[in-house]
């Protein structure tokens, strides 16, 4: 993938000089991987928090987070407890910043903003590209449809991978499936929320763990859709996706609408 970080290469013998500097990563790239890996946590609330922490460089407090995201406060600083345990962020006791009075209370900031985190997410380029060239080799409509229906297949199966679907299954709201459906996706690289617009909830998708076989075979975008489709069939009955947005395509984000 385009957006795929090299690591730090030593030549000698811990001389730091001569080392090569891991490149900075991608905005693209930094939020994908953090969604993953706070989606791993099952709460997007502890993403945005995450976010929220690593707007400020100072640190925020429990009491801030608690305010920004309208949480009691016991509930904002088990989130940010969480974080910390993971060493996503440090933790320590001071005075609001600027301020030389008042009680000194923990703040949660990011410890290096420029550092990678762990688990970056990533792909079988060899798998994809092979994918690709096969998608290419049919039909344009066979194509698609056989990019779909894999897609389906897989998103069925995340589905089911997914805390009481089987309870669940037919009797969520089309809204709530939706976000479960954008959690997944996340967890799976594709940076992926929810929202309405126009009368319609979408999906929007701002970064493609495909990266560059997607833009080569943008045939590879039905996939998507198909997950989209199998999850949604899953978690709360027949849908019909329809993609309006493709970054293959040259739009700005990929954009599910149902």
């Amino acid at each position: 993938m385009a957006e795929a970080n090299t690591p730090v290469v030593r030549r000698g013998d811990g001389d730091a000089s001569q080392a090569q500097p891991t490149p900075v990563m991608t905005p693209k790239a930094f939020t994908a991987t953090v969604s993953a890996i706070t989606s791993a946590f099952g709460d997007p609330t502890r993403r945005a928090i995450y976010l929220f922490a690593r707007e400020h460089e100072h640190g925020v407090t429990a009491s801030q987070v608690a305010d920004k995201f309208d949480l009691h406060a016991n509930v904002a600083r088990h989130h940010l407890d969480k974080l910390a345990a993971g060493g996503y962020l440090e933790v320590n006791v001071e005075r609001v910043h600027g301020s030389g009075a008042g009680r000194p209370s923990k703040h949660y900031r990011v410890a290096n903003n420029a550092q990678e985190l762990e688990l970056p997410v990533r792909t079988d380029d060899l798998v994809l590209s092979l994918l690709g060239k096969s998608l290419a080799a049919l039909p344009t409509e066979q194509a698609h449809r056989l990019a779909e229906e894999v897609g389906r297949e897989y998103g069925v199966a995340m589905a089911a991978s997914l805390t009481g679907v089987d309870a669940n299954a037919g009797h969520r709201s089309l809204r709530s499936a939706i976000q479960a459906v954008a959690d997944a996706l996340t967890a799976h690289g594709f940076a992926a929320h929810a929202d309405a617009s126009n009368n319609k909830l979408r999906i929007v998708t701002s970064h493609c763990p495909f990266g560059d076989v997607a833009i080569d075979h943008p045939v590879i975008c039905a996939v998507e859709r198909g997950m989209v489709k199998g999850m949604l069939g899953a978690l709360y009955g027949e849908t019909n996706p329809e993609t309006i947005g493709s970054l293959p395509e040259g739009d700005s984000l990929c954009i599910t609408a149902v």
